[in-house]
């Protein structure tokens, strides 16, 4: 149901011109492995094409961390940067589409942005901040067998416990695979 959802939200998020590609491109990034706060730090300089990674840095870790880039994101971001992305002299990979073209997004825009592609995709009940879409990310990691460990590091969350509260138990698949009690009807 979360997968849906998301899916939902993607094609929303496609059908809306240059704000609309932006978007796209931030929320694959926010589902896959960059909080709000770094997805501004994010510079053209970030994206190593060729080898198709991802170089965090300016975390409140300090570290300075390379992660795969997904192909799916790596083409709504080349689709942005293409088609969508106004002149500018930043060199941040996410900047803004009104005056001043020149200047980042900030964490409450991308927040605003997110939360804005919510109501559009009738999503408004069920998303209400960027990171559900990580715990989606980390839920269905969990369903295609990923160990904890992995998605912790998908995640970069040092500790188990803290990747154990964003992959989700699947409610459902338990029930399928409850066994009856004994002396029950079913």
């Amino acid at each position: 149901m979360v997968g849906r959802r998301t899916n939902g939200l993607s094609g929303c998020l496609r059908s809306h011109g240059p704000v609309g590609l932006r978007d796209y491109a931030i929320a694959r990034c926010l589902l896959i492995w960059v909080y709000a706060v770094t997805s501004t730090y994010l510079t053209l300089e970030s994206i190593d094409w060729r080898r198709a990674i991802l170089t965090i840095s300016g975390t409140k870790s300090k570290r300075i961390q390379q992660l795969p880039l997904p192909a799916s994101t790596g083409e709504a971001v080349a689709q942005y940067l293409r088609q969508g992305r106004p002149q500018t002299t930043s060199r941040r990979l996410f900047v803004r589409h009104r005056a001043p073209l020149d200047t980042p997004l900030s964490v409450p825009a991308i927040r605003n942005s997110m939360n804005r592609a919510f109501v559009r995709c009738g999503l408004r009940d069920q998303f209400c901040n960027t990171h559900v879409l990580r715990r989606t990310m980390a839920t269905q990691l969990q369903r295609a067998g990923v160990s904890v460990k992995e998605i912790a590091d998908v995640l970069r969350h040092k500790s188990l416990d803290t990747a154990y509260s964003y992959a989700r138990v699947d409610v459902e698949q338990l029930r399928a695979m409850a066994l009856p009690w004994p002396g029950s009807p079913s």
